[in-house]
């Protein structure tokens, strides 16, 4: 299976810039030190977005949990980086309750 209506997925600027891609932000600076040192950086978010919807919106999904808000879909694929070595990471997204369109929760190195 693969994440349902994929087509309509959402990613958040503010995730990707102020958390994903932010080396200051308490709990994902980690997730931003790995990710430079893949040659993502916070000024070039629109690529990272990119590389994730091109390797994981069609990729399986590996794990579903329903929780209080939604279901949860996470995904692990690898995916091309912009130093040209791959990156496996699991992201996560969820179909709120009342939603059709998965969004990007996170992002975690596998």
């Amino acid at each position: 299976m693969t994440l349902p209506n994929a087509d309509e997925a959402q990613t958040d600027t503010r995730k990707l810039t102020s958390y994903l891609l932010n080396a200051a932000h308490r709990r994902g600076g980690t997730k931003a030190r790995l990710l430079v040192q893949f040659g993502h950086h916070r000024e070039d978010w629109r690529r990272l977005e990119s590389d994730i919807r091109a390797s994981h919106l069609n990729a399986e999904v590996d794990a579903t949990r329903q929780t209080s808000y939604g279901v949860r879909y996470e995904i692990r694929a690898p995916r091309n980086t912009p130093v040209g070595r791959p990156l496996r990471v699991r992201t996560v997204w969820q179909i709120d309750k009342g939603a059709r369109a998965p969004r990007l929760l996170t992002l975690f190195p596998d």
